[in-house]
């Protein structure tokens, strides 16, 4: 099956591009308006969540002056932009192109209250996209990306970060925690990540949160690298995979996560990297990553060079701004919409 988006049918006009949600170098907010700019569009991202945290009330009305005066021409909110309320978001959305683009797996009552109001909700998991369809006008598929300007290999590796396996992700989702048990019994494990206080004694936690320079160093310092879903719901996604994958591919990592129907449109197994379809293959693949090294080297640099390739944020917003989702059809193949 292919693993290639869409290219663009026509040259783009420049946009001014507002996006609303969380502000920070390591969030996904920022990673997008640096491909819209990689694109020629001027962006700016307005840190809803954050000017709320500090300043309350007055912060929120910092967030709506300071996304009034940029005058944009596309609207493009996050989750956390509906702290706003809905009243200026209406106000802000007045005469404009506006859309949601909505990144976890666990559909949320005000994501659905913020896309009715823009009219337009993209979302990561392609599951959602029936759920969602009951309450919004238009609603596309659009899985993350990466960020080529932070999403790269390390340059260094610490001998703490040095392992066969690495897995990085929260902690509270039991899950997972088998996939992560089998592994530590056949291999040096990391685990890191928020919310792993209280895990069982088995699963090794190295560390907490790993972002940027810290994420690429984990993904330098191990052979394997993992992905393991957070929840049941999640291993029969469509084509779906947490942003972890593209983090992990950009950061020249060999990535081996979860066999979900239709997932080798994003990346082919064998050759960009490696699916799992139970926790036993996934050990068996482990076993045999850490046994062939040039093999699994070779992997990880394929991975990467068709992740920069097809597979950035960028690539992302050029369908976004096209009005398009990345559409999968009836057997794997990849197609827009107008």
């Amino acid at each position: 099956m292919p693993a290639t988006p869409l290219e663009p049918t026509a040259p783009i006009r420049p946009r001014r591009v507002l996006i609303l949600g969380a502000g920070g170098r390591h969030k996904t907010e920022d990673a997008i308006a640096r491909g819209a700019r990689r694109l020629g569009h001027a962006a700016r991202v307005v840190d809803v969540a954050g000017l709320a945290r500090r300043l309350g009330t007055l912060g929120l009305a910092v967030a709506d002056r300071r996304a009034r005066a940029f005058e944009p021409d596309l609207v493009l909110c996050t989750r956390h932009a509906h702290l706003l309320g809905m009243e200026r978001l209406r106000a802000l959305f007045a005469g404009r192109d506006a859309a949601v683009w909505y990144f976890d797996a666990t559909p949320r009552a005000e994501v659905t209250a913020l896309a009715r109001l823009a009219g337009t909700l993209y979302v990561t998991y392609l599951a959602q996209v029936p759920a969602y369809q009951r309450e919004v006008p238009v609603v596309r598929f659009l899985p993350q990306a990466l960020d080529p300007g932070q999403d790269r290999p390390a340059t260094r590796i610490p001998a703490a970060y040095r392992c066969d396996a690495s897995f990085v992700g929260s902690g509270p989702f039991p899950h997972r925690w088998p996939l992560l048990r089998a592994v530590a019994a056949v291999c040096r494990l990391q685990i890191r990540g928020p919310g792993w206080r209280g895990a069982p004694g088995d699963l090794p936690v190295a560390g907490g949160e790993a972002r940027g320079r810290a994420f690429a160093k984990v993904v330098a310092g191990a052979a394997v690298n993992l992905g393991a879903n957070a929840v049941p719901a999640q291993d029969l996604d469509r084509a779906s995979a947490s942003n972890r994958m593209w983090k992990i591919l950009g950061c020249g990592g060999f990535y081996l996560g979860q066999r979900v129907p239709d997932i080798e449109v994003c990346a082919r197994d064998g050759e960009h990297c490696r699916w799992y379809a139970s926790v036993e293959e996934a050990v068996a693949i482990t076993r045999w990553a850490l046994a062939e090294p040039e093999r699994r080297e070779e992997i990880a640099a394929a991975g990467r060079k068709h992740a920069l390739a097809h597979h950035t944020y960028a690539d992302r917003v050029r369908l976004l701004v096209e009005g398009r989702g990345y559409e999968i059809g009836e057997r794997g193949t990849v197609s827009g919409e107008r």
